[in-house]
């Protein structure tokens, strides 16, 4: 259970400033259940963009778009709540335990050290986990459908006490299970500790997008690890690269797709990877295998807590300097104040 391999990428310690040390990874995203990825509220359509579908296949379709947000939100909350279970979501300078969009972060977390802040007071870091738009394999009017909701009372019917129905109906739009999202997510500067933590979230998040409490599920699947000094190709590239190599091989592109034979594609592109400017290793499957398999080691019920505490650690000196500089600031202060 080794991620040796990817060491020249790794920071050895928390630094404030970037060194060039690239990570990327390729990810699908499998909804399990009906899934509801838009931006607006009830009834709203789902988010997609119009794009070329492949990059020798000029046509131009609609993709579903499962967005930067949809996908780092849940997976920030899912490592908070190990984090909370720790203890180690810390106070923020009105006292009250670090949260996400309050406006007022500890700034010393785990989390905030990794994905990043933007504080109101002026203070912020930028998040060293970057992502982008995951696109959809297939069309979106291959993929989405209508599901007509309504209210059932308590007896069980539609219809109250008095026989009156209810009134409570809706049609909303909503993607159907086994549709496919492949993404692009680039860790910088990372510690092996923090790449740990980062790939533990991705592999342990399983709700996404809107009513993630009745439907949203999700499987995230790790399909390549790179190490360079560059960004991998964009997810969109990804996409059309693996619709070409369907439509080439004359493989059927229509739902559901098979699940091997996309992993196969995506296996296929990313294989020429390395020959591109500032990418310089690609894990083999036994590497990734072993890479995961190091992963699920420092989650497991044995291993979870050593593992965020030691994280947690790790940015200690960092914040007795910051701790100094806030004193130093209110010293700065009272002095001018007399």
């Amino acid at each position: 259970m080794s991620i040796e391999q990817l060491t020249p990428f790794f920071a050895p310690t928390y630094e404030n400033f970037p060194k060039g040390r690239t990570i990327g990874l390729v990810v699908l995203r499998t909804s399990l259940s009906e899934l509801i990825l838009r931006t607006e509220g009830t009834g709203e359509p789902m988010c997609r963009e119009f794009v070329q579908a492949g990059q020798t296949d000029k046509r131009v379709v609609q993709r579903l778009v499962m967005t930067k947000r949809k996908q780092i939100a849940p997976e920030r909350r899912k490592g908070r709540e190990h984090l909370r279970a720790q203890n180690l979501l810390r106070l923020n300078k009105d006292g009250v335990a670090c949260a996400l969009n309050t406006n007022a972060p500890c700034e010393m977390c785990i989390d905030c050290f990794l994905y990043g802040f933007a504080a109101g007071g002026g203070g912020a870091q930028k998040s060293r986990v970057w992502t982008e738009d995951a696109f959809s394999i297939l069309t979106a009017t291959e993929t989405l459908s209508d599901r007509t909701i309504n209210a059932i009372f308590e007896n069980g019917t539609m219809r109250d006490e008095k026989g009156n129905p209810s009134t409570a109906l809706n049609t909303s739009e909503y993607i159907k299970p086994g549709v496919h999202f492949l993404d692009v997510v680039t860790l910088k500067d990372v510690t092996a500790d923090e790449f740990r933590y980062v790939l533990g979230n991705i592999l342990l998040t399983s709700r996404y997008g809107a009513v993630s409490s009745r439907v949203g599920r999700m499987e995230n699947q790790i399909l390549g690890i790179f190490g360079g000094i560059a960004e991998l190709p964009s997810s969109l590239e990804l996409v059309q690269a693996v619709h070409d190599h369907f439509i080439i091989n004359n493989k059927p592109l229509e739902h559901p797709l098979d699940n091997g034979e996309l992993i196969a594609a995506t296996q296929a592109v990313i294989s020429s990877w390395t020959t591109r400017r500032g990418i310089s290793v690609q894990l083999s499957n036994d590497e990734l295998e072993a890479v995961i398999a190091d992963i699920d080691h420092h989650w497991s019920d044995a291993e979870r807590e050593v593992f965020l505490q030691r994280l947690d650690a790790s940015y200690e000196s960092f914040r007795q300097v910051s701790e100094k500089k806030s004193k130093g600031k209110k010293k700065e202060t009272v002095e001018a104040g007399n």
